[in-house]
């Protein structure tokens, strides 16, 4: 199993650096977790759109599944050229706008989920956290030839996230904050509490991601690896993990 970032930047886009977008990959299967501002640009440079036919939402905030809309077009034209074979299907929290969204763009479908969701997606076994934010949103569990990926998406800390993520081998925590900052209100994390997170998880390796746009982002390293685990590094545009 691979997991390739797109994009990490919380909020917006930088220049060439998109919002969150992970694609992971096994076998030739592909499977796209969040499809934010930016993300449709940079994923070409890694696979052709039409190799993709599920794409995973968190939740629906801009820089998570912003040009999700633009995919649906895509699909919709590269099926009437022949360039596609399969429907794409889209998944997130149930909600009849996303739903009519996804539904009313030709050969695209849209299934939800809850915490309580099992999917079979190809090869991958997805499982679902609800989260602590200001609209529904959840980490996702992904697990393919005894390998485990978590992706917390928006929230806050909470403890049921250290056994979400227990014994992980690649742990991808939001680190929207610096230490010594307030994210209760916002629904977010600090490099302190994604620190806390990969220590008390025992993740194997941790990327930092939801990058804020202000401030130094070593500092959210040195923040993060003080709370005891030390395999944790920033998440990258391009950035490949092998599991």
């Amino acid at each position: 199993m691979e997991c390739r970032v797109i994009g990490m930047w919380g909020g917006f886009p930088k220049k060439n650096g998109p919002c969150s977008g992970y694609l992971i990959t096994h076998e030739g299967f592909s499977l796209l977790i969040d499809c934010g501002s930016g993300v449709l640009t940079e994923l070409q440079n890694y696979i052709d759109l039409n190799d993709i036919n599920h794409v995973l939402l968190t939740h629906y905030h801009y820089d998570h599944f912003s040009d999700i809309g633009t995919y649906l077009f895509s699909r919709l034209v590269n099926t009437q050229l022949g360039r596609a074979t399969e429907e794409l299907s889209v998944y997130g929290p149930a909600d009849e706008g996303m739903q009519k969204q996804v539904e009313t763009v030709g050969y695209s479908r849209f299934t939800s989920f809850n915490e309580k969701s099992q999917f079979q997606i190809g090869p991958f076994i997805c499982t679902f956290m609800k989260n602590i934010h200001p609209v529904e949103t959840f980490s996702i569990k992904i697990v393919c030839g005894g390998k485990s990926i978590v992706i917390t998406s928006d929230t806050s800390f909470t403890e049921d996230l250290v056994s979400f993520a227990a014994d992980s081998d690649l742990l991808i925590t939001e680190c929207s904050l610096y230490e010594g900052m307030d994210g209760a209100g916002s629904g977010h994390m600090t490099s302190e509490h994604a620190g806390i997170l990969a220590y008390q998880s025992k993740a194997k390796r941790v990327l930092l991601t939801h990058l804020p746009h202000f401030g130094d982002l070593n500092d959210l390293i040195v923040s993060a690896k003080k709370q005891g685990n030390e395999n944790i590094e920033l998440a990258a545009v391009g950035m490949l993990i092998e599991l």
